[in-house]
């Protein structure tokens, strides 16, 4: 029984600690501080909770913690999920100190109270002294086995199988019923910490329903949900977690609504013979709205898209339209190893467009992978890069450094006010080949193209990004925008 119990509460915080990084995944995005915060939360309660339940320990009786604990750690599980909308709506896009805040939301109490288990047990299994060592490691041991198979298993598999809030409903429920059995063990009837516990955890059920829940669907990497344009009917908005990823136009493809997108076709335009087919290479899908565009204007184009969420594909093809066949082929896999699959000078076009939260992920962005992309590239071909970017914008400088390390000819475009300070969608162009620059900007509609001299200046002394040093969530500073 002290082996399972240690298991099971080791293994409940380590669930806590994956599924809250989803949890407030879609109010305040995927970063590294996103990730950074979870954790350093999550050590925070291990740490308090483990000494707290030491302490108890020797000024009561173990047994008689040992159910109040798993029962209090259950109810809290149950809370976690309204907990954390209701708080993720407040703080929504706030600053640091907000994604700390429902960071603590989402993990702290529950596990607290869980991580105050091991100690309790190792108390109430200590006979004497003489045992200590083997107690203590072995108990130790097994809480660390529990914590392994609850990261595996969680990650792994449920996550792929069953929404988050099902794993935690799960989690509390097993947990609730541990306590319950406990403290009939330990006592021989069910007293008062039962009757707060169980309504708490009524009151999180209750309050789970009615909390305003941001997802259509949850994959297994985003909270994804697609809406209609009340401008435009046949127009749908594919959001995932914080940020509206693509729109699509039901009844056409040629249409495209974000800028960026705009000056990726029209590179195109300019760069190929009107009409011409194009062999594209797509590094991220989202609503594969430039594939559709390909197939629609350059009759005979072909685009092969990389996108590692299978949750998001389908919701394109359940409710953004999408009927692959020739001309669009998908693979879920994550564009760095499918990129590294493809044979040397395949592509006409390749198009950089993947996003973890509101920054590229870093394995997309260094000199290594810039590399790859050239070496898919025929001749005469074209790398476009969609980047978001804030403040100082040093991301935007790291990153066309890193690619203009590789590629001869690089041009930089965005709006105006993104340059002055205000940030947004960025594209870099690059190629082998002279960037028609010329004959691109009347098409821009009067955003700013920096090239040659200008650029070099816009760069300045911006460090190469490479696999060993690609502080990319950092660069970004969201928080600072």
């Amino acid at each position: 029984m002290a082996g399972f119990l240690v298991v099971l509460a080791s293994g409940s915080v380590l669930v806590l600690e994956i599924l809250s990084l989803r949890l407030i995944a879609p109010y305040v995005g995927v970063t590294l501080e996103t990730n950074t915060a979870v954790i350093g939360v999550a050590l925070s309660a291990i740490a308090v909770g483990a000494w707290l339940g030491g302490a108890a320990a020797d000024r009561l009786s173990p047994t008689a913690l040992l159910g109040p604990l798993l029962l209090g750690g259950g109810a809290l599980v149950f809370v976690v999920t309204p907990l954390v909308r209701f708080v993720g709506d407040l703080v929504r896009g706030a600053d640091a100190s907000g994604v700390l805040l429902v960071a603590f939301a989402a993990v702290f109490a529950p596990a607290a109270l869980l991580s105050a288990v091991p100690p309790v047990v190792v108390k109430a299994r200590l006979a004497n002294l003489d045992e200590t060592g083997t107690i203590v490691g072995r108990l130790s041991g097994l809480g660390t086995v529990g914590s392994i198979v609850a990261t595996f298993g969680t990650g792994f598999v449920l996550v792929a199988m069953v929404p988050t809030t099902v794993i935690l409903t799960g989690l509390g429920t097993v947990l609730v019923l541990a306590g319950l059995v406990v403290l009939w063990v330990s006592r021989g009837r069910v007293d008062r910490p039962v009757a707060g516990s169980l309504v708490l955890a009524l009151i999180g059920v209750g309050a789970t329903t009615v909390a305003p829940n941001p997802c259509d669907l949850e994959t297994a990497y985003h909270c994804a949900s697609v809406t209609t344009d009340p401008q435009r009917p046949t127009g749908r908005t594919l959001q995932l977690d914080t940020l509206r990823h693509s729109y699509v136009d039901l009844a056409d493809p040629t249409y495209l609504q974000f800028e960026y997108l705009k000056v990726i076709a029209a590179a195109t335009d300019v760069f190929r013979p009107p009409g011409a087919p194009v062999r594209a290479l797509h590094l991220g899908g989202g609503g594969l709205t430039l594939p559709r565009y390909l197939e629609a204007v350059r009759r005979g184009s072909t685009s092969l898209v990389y996108e590692i969420d299978a949750g998001v594909l389908s919701l394109d093809r359940s409710d953004l339209g999408l009927r692959e066949g020739d001309g669009i082929r998908t693979r879920v896999q994550d564009a760095r190893v499918g990129l590294g699959e493809q044979p040397a000078g395949r592509y006409d076009l390749v198009v950089g467009d993947a996003f973890g939260g509101v920054a590229v992920p870093w394995h997309l962005a260094t000199r290594q992978v810039v590399d790859e992309v050239a070496r898919t590239l025929g001749p005469t071909g074209l790398y476009a890069v969609n980047l978001i970017d804030h403040g100082r914008l040093a991301f935007v400088r790291a990153e066309t450094a890193t690619i203009a390390a590789t590629f001869p000819h690089v041009a930089l475009i965005g709006e105006p006010d993104t340059f002055g300070g205000d940030g947004g969608n960025f594209v870099v162009l690059a190629s082998r080949t002279p960037l028609p620059l010329t004959a691109l900007q009347p098409r821009l509609d009067g955003m700013q193209i920096k090239s040659g001299d200008e650029l070099t200046r816009f760069v300045g002394d911006a460090r190469v990004l490479t696999d060993d040093f690609a502080p990319v969530d950092q660069l970004v500073t969201p928080y600072r925008s």
